[in-house]
């Protein structure tokens, strides 16, 4: 009868699949953001890259009213809805052809 204890090559393989899962759970939980009645809302960050376009240029469009936002505190965020809503209006289908 084999004895299993903290050195066993078994529970270290154990717990090295725990912190594997860990990890995944982790990194879910970190790209998931909480809704607010449905509508999920990003970042300046997640925006830009979202829309592949710098901060500063959200900046200009948000100066301009291209794309709508709101300001909490100084902090910005943005409807997704309203980025996609954007997005197609301004989508080119001729160009993509």
């Amino acid at each position: 009868m084999e004895l299993i204890n903290g050195n066993s090559e078994i529970i270290r393989d154990f717990f090295q699949s725990m912190d594997k899962i860990l990890d995944g759970i982790s990194q879910l939980a970190k790209k998931n953001r909480q809704h607010l009645n449905g509508e999920k809302f990003l970042s300046n960050r997640e925006a830009s890259k979202y829309l592949k376009v710098s901060i500063r240029t959200l900046q200009e469009w948000r100066d301009t009213g291209v794309i709508p936002y709101i300001q909490i505190k100084g902090k910005i965020i943005y409807r997704q809805s309203d980025i996609e809503r954007l997005l197609q209006t301004y989508y080119n289908k001729e160009r993509q052809e």
